[in-house]
């Protein structure tokens, strides 16, 4: 196993591979792939964390930050968001996961990174740190202030970066995407069936 910065010739095999890890889990079909492809266009994405996992000559796992912004009542800051993060089906429960998000998390770290946003499923991202972002006051954008909402969390590297007030965060706009521009970026792409699925966030 070999975890390495994405490179340039690495670009349509993680494109396959980000578009075969979403499919059809979140909602019918993915868009992950075509987010992960406008990133790298977009002066929103830290290129220095771009990375990926290589096992026996082929790329198994990729992972991308990004900055978004934390609106507060008087102020406005650059805030750093992990994702997409996919792992190769086949390869899923062989601990690669934790190893890439593990060593790109270190290295956010290092570079003096103060907080970092997540949206994922919290039993998973516990694991590593994440917290409830509420429990700073700090929401997701179109989410109700009333509610936890458990799936938004954050891992603070440096306390001294918050003061409890409220903030919202906005995820980069290279975020939202089009679902005619994404079956457009498919064709490009093998033919893969679009299904509705039961636990699937969004039903189109």
């Amino acid at each position: 196993m070999k975890i390495r910065l994405e490179e340039e010739t690495d670009y349509r095999e993680v494109e396959e591979l980000v578009r075969n890890a979403f499919w059809n889990i979140y909602r019918p079909g993915a868009f992950e792939h075509f987010i992960v492809h406008n990133l790298r266009n977009d002066d929103c994405r830290i290129q220095k964390l771009a990375y990926v996992i290589e096992k026996d000559d082929l790329i198994v796992g990729s992972i991308n930050y990004s900055r978004g912004k934390i609106f507060f009542e008087n102020d406005v800051v650059d805030a750093v968001v992990l994702g997409p993060v996919a792992i190769d089906g086949n390869c899923q429960g062989q601990g690669l996961g934790t190893e890439l998000i593990g060593y790109t998390l270190d290295l956010a770290d290092r570079c003096g990174i103060p907080l970092i946003f997540v949206i994922g499923d919290e039993n998973y991202y516990s694991r590593f740190g994440f917290e409830s972002a509420s429990k700073y006051n700090l929401y997701l954008e179109g989410t109700s202030l009333d509610d936890e909402n458990p799936f938004f969390m954050v891992r603070i590297f440096d306390d001294a970066s918050l003061d409890g007030n409220l903030g919202i965060f906005h995820n980069p706009d290279v975020f939202d995407v089009d679902e005619s521009d994404v079956d457009e970026f498919d064709k490009d792409f093998e033919y893969r069936e679009k299904l509705i699925l039961d636990g699937q966030l969004v039903f189109e």
